[in-house]
């Protein structure tokens, strides 16, 4: 056997069995046109998917199938390979094309994939089927205008047959895939039907345990538990008195100065890091000035930790605050760093070089807050630092957003808090779970 064909036998390797495996693998033949995956993470969904369009284009003679995800760099990277190998492509004659994406099959079936940041992409061929991974992150205007109206389109050859398709991936909010799934379990649409497992099912108790642990309780639900979530009213919604303490900054700890930019006011949150791995983040002082510059509040931190011994502080904050360096002009962080070196203290930046996703930076302050293993990792001395107190009390979400902020006294240096804790405490830094 060539090394490639046995690369090829490898990839088919055995999978843990749960009961719904088998109600979903032979939904499209039970006349379900539209499987609705809903499943948590790392928990299979894909490579079921994946294992099912190889089989059907194995089997299958002169038919054309997709797979398709949110864009193509991510269709690629989802499947491309990985089909491949499952349809032993190292053995056909013709070899995939590189280019168009598409694998073509001894028996004259071929396998598309598309990435939908172009949705027309899906448009203009007879599918026999596919499948949609990450269908919560399309757009929900190019589900109704453009593959629905693809997968329904009429092929003379064949007057009767219906192309299906399996949509698969993790809620994202109340969107255009909750409404799929409410429609199909309510029975409203008769050719769907809701698939749902929890990645607990599949993934080993410690990889459970360590996601509750990096995660918020709303974001683990969503991502594992396969629950649609939505963020309502108040920002920071788990924020409460076991958030408060009454710790001060010792004189020997490196603080942890937070900024956002370009506000009125100026807010900017003092901080240290705390615990045995620093996991833990006392947010103890603040800097809140009206109609300010930078290096105004710079005089009031030199000013106000002139005592304190340990003269080197982490900066952190909006990399917006960078602009005019490229060209040798002052920007919000030199006026800063020029009046820390005109008074003795030395400093590092710890900023990245764009800004965050709004829903990410969210998302990690939220962890840190309490996370889903109910541990609580931020604490607010709520009279040394009232705005940090009231920003993460009362910043509410806009009406009809998922992440929007309004507009309010203590939002900003929630904001500044964010950056902090998306480059510190990340969430989303590389994990790798194991199965069961």
């Amino acid at each position: 056997m060539s090394l490639a064909l046995d690369k090829c036998h490898k990839r088919w390797y055995e999978l843990k069995h749960i009961p719904v495996y088998d109600d979903l693998w032979n939904a499209v033949a039970n006349g379900i046109r539209f499987p609705l995956v809903t499943a948590g993470r790392r928990s299979g969904k894909t490579e079921k998917a994946k294992r099912f369009i190889a089989k059907q284009a194995m089997k299958n003679p002169n038919e054309t199938y997709f797979v398709a995800a949110p864009t193509r760099e991510q269709a690629k990277k989802i499947f491309w390979k990985d089909l491949k190998l499952l349809t032993f492509s190292p053995t056909h004659a013709r070899q995939p094309s590189e280019t168009e994406l598409i694998i073509y099959l001894p028996n004259g079936t071929e396998i598309h994939v598309l990435g939908l940041d172009k949705p027309q992409r899906i448009e203009g061929k007879n599918w026999t089927g596919g499948v949609i991974d990450e269908i919560a992150d399309v757009k929900g205007e190019a589900v109704n205008a453009n593959i629905m109206p693809a997968l329904d389109t009429f092929d003379p050859s064949r007057p009767d047959y219906k192309v299906w398709c399996w949509f698969t991936g993790v809620p994202d909010g109340l969107n255009h895939y909750y409404d799929m799934c409410q429609k199909a379990e309510t029975g409203e649409t008769t050719d769907s039907k809701v698939f749902y497992w929890k990645s607990a099912e599949v993934l080993a108790p410690d990889v459970i345990e360590a996601a509750k642990k990096r995660l918020s309780k709303m974001e683990f639900k969503q991502e594992y538990e396969a629950s649609f979530e939505t963020a309502t009213g108040r920002v920071y919604s788990d924020y409460s008195k076991l958030n408060y303490t009454s710790e001060e900054i010792k004189p020997h700890e490196q603080l942890c100065w937070m900024h956002d930019q370009n506000y009125t006011p100026l807010s900017s949150a003092v901080g240290v890091r705390r615990g045995d791995s620093l996991d833990e983040l006392y947010l103890l002082d603040e800097i809140v000035l009206e109609s300010a510059v930078s290096r105004q509040s710079a005089m009031e931190f030199v000013d106000k930790f002139k005592d304190h011994d340990n003269k080197h502080v982490l900066i952190y904050g909006d990399p917006a605050g960078k602009a005019g360096e490229k060209h040798s002009q002052e920007s919000a962080y030199t006026q800063i760093e020029e009046v820390l070196r005109l008074n003795g203290w030395r400093w590092t930046r710890r900023l990245k070089n764009a800004h965050p996703p709004i829903v990410d930076r969210q998302n990690d302050v939220r962890a840190m807050i309490q996370n889903a293993a109910g541990e609580v990792r931020l604490f607010v001395n709520t009279s040394k630092a009232p705005t940090v107190h009231k920003g993460l009390a009362t910043t509410t979400l806009k009406k009809g957003s998922t992440f929007q902020e309004e507009e309010s006294y203590g939002q900003h240096i929630t904001t500044a808090i964010g950056y902090m804790v998306n480059y510190e405490y990340s969430r989303n830094k590389p994990f790798i779970g194991r199965l069961k």
